[in-house]
């Protein structure tokens, strides 16, 4: 105690000093102050400057002081009013006009907000100016979420079948996921929810990869201790998937934040549902980013439903699309069953997000074809005719292939082909996933801690006590060591 105090006396010395020293220089702002227009107010505080001890007593009011006064000396009487010389309100944030009618802003506007597509529902373009897309890209946009249908209609019978314990489905956003990865950089970071599979797989991830996680194997790249489809990846830029509902959106923008002040070509990107717009970590995201001025997209799936609540229940606004604007973020409807308006978006968005710096807000309309999860029947709260006719007409892998086939870019033969070999490769990928051994008890207690406390080694002694004492209630294929 005694050393703190004798080191904050000699710091509280020095800063006097420098106080005196850099303050009360020549050209200084104290000396031209005190000099040269020192308010009457302040007059007698002058000579305190030659006292070190009065300058840091006074030094807050002679401030705030000098801050209305500069505010006032600034002010003139044309920058308050408008061209038509109607006074105006210097207020900040920026100038305000006066009105003698009072008028309330309306809970809604008289029209909802337009949602941006380019291909209708038969797949053919009805706009001109929409980004080009070559037809490398274009295929490998379709495969792609070809590729995450096939995927999960097997997983998803997979865990019907007891050999996963949990899966979520993309069926009917599969747009939303590969299109927007299209558009994007490997060195964006992609903070996702729990839907954004085809980022993964547009990226590269493998299908034996996704295998691994969901079995939670050795070769799991969250040594098992995860959820399945809680995927995650250091070498592609995706940030392990959190259960917990929208703690990923300000994650986001603080990540973007740092990219902006590291000088990076890149941006994060940010999923979530329209359910996660309805938790206060969506406000206060939108908020931080508009304020630091944060190259980060936010992707809303706004599909109708947060599990079983209609979006009717969760607010009273058009949509989340509007919500940007009340927070200052440029912001777009995007119809996320259209694979070209999602790609054209997310690359505008992006070079807007980055070269501007500027956070933007994407809402896209969209449907969940499938049930919210393995642990959800979605027949309870949803006629199953809507359901029906979402995913059939209209399901966005199908409206791309009618673009892609237009152009004569696929054939029926290439789409066969493709189905059967992502099938193959599906089930050969479960097939092995169930054969790689688990990870050892050990690794529960890894990665947390440098060196682990002592209630954690005591936890891990209690466990394997456990085990050893009742091993016919523990999975036999799980290491002890």
């Amino acid at each position: 105690m005694a050393l703190s105090l004798g080191k904050s006396k000699r710091i509280l010395q020095c800063l006097k000093s420098k106080i005196c020293v850099v303050g009360l220089g020549k050209n200084s702002f104290w000396s031209g102050w005190f000099h040269h227009g020192c308010p009457s107010s302040m007059a007698p505080l002058a000579p305190t400057c030659r006292n070190p001890d009065a300058v840091l007593v006074n030094a807050a009011t002679q401030f705030a002081t000098r801050r209305f006064e500069s505010t006032k000396a600034e002010k003139h009487v044309d920058s308050l009013c408008d061209a038509e010389g109607n006074q105006l309100l210097d207020f900040p944030g920026g100038k305000v006009a006066f009105t003698s009618e009072m008028r309330f802003i309306p809970e809604s506007p008289m029209e909802r907000a337009h949602c941006y597509r380019v291909l209708d529902d038969n797949g053919q373009p009805n706009v001109s100016n929409f980004v080009q897309v070559s037809k490398e890209v274009a295929v490998k946009m379709y495969a792609t979420m070809l590729t995450l249908q096939v995927m999960d209609t097997i997983f998803y019978e997979a865990q019907r079948q007891g050999r996963i314990s949990f899966y979520v489905t993309s069926i009917g956003e599969e747009a939303i996921n590969v299109a927007s990865a299209a558009a994007l950089s490997i060195d964006d970071v992609i903070f996702p929810q729990y839907r954004e599979p085809g980022v993964l797989l547009w990226r590269g991830f493998t299908l034996q990869e996704f295998a691994n996680q969901c079995f939670g194997n050795k070769a799991d790249y969250g040594k098992g201790r995860q959820m399945p489809i809680h995927y995650g990846s250091n070498k592609h830029n995706y940030v392990t998937v959190s259960s917990t509902v929208a703690t990923q959106i300000p994650q986001a923008v603080g990540a973007a934040y740092s990219l902006k002040m590291d000088g990076k070509d890149a941006c994060t990107v940010t999923y979530f549902g329209d359910g996660g717009s309805s938790t206060g970590d969506f406000h206060a995201a939108l908020n931080f980013a508009a304020v630091m001025e944060a190259p980060v997209i936010f992707i809303c799936r706004n599909n109708g439903w947060a599990i079983s609540t209609p979006v009717s229940d969760q607010f009273r606004s058009d949509g989340v699309v509007v919500r940007g604007r009340g927070y200052g973020v440029r912001s777009i409807r995007v119809d996320g069953n259209d694979a070209l308006a999602m790609y054209t978006a997310v690359c505008a968005a992006r070079k807007m997000a980055i070269t501007e710096h500027r956070p933007i807000l994407i809402e896209a309309l969209t449907y969940r074809a499938g049930h919210h999860s393995t642990s959800d029947d979605s027949s309870k709260y949803r006629p199953v005719s809507e359901i029906e006719l979402w995913r059939m007409a209209r399901d966005p892998v199908s409206r791309l292939r009618r673009w892609i086939e237009s152009n004569d870019w696929w054939s029926g033969e290439a789409e066969s082909e493709l189905r059967s070999n992502v099938r193959k490769e599906v089930l050969d990928a479960i097939q092995v996933a169930e054969r790689v051994e688990k990870p050892p008890i050990a690794e529960i207690f890894t990665d947390v801690y440098d060196a682990p406390p002592s209630n954690l080694c005591e936890q891990e002694k209690l466990l394997r006590e456990t085990i050893r004492r009742y091993p016919q209630d523990y999975p036999p294929d799980v290491p002890a060591l």
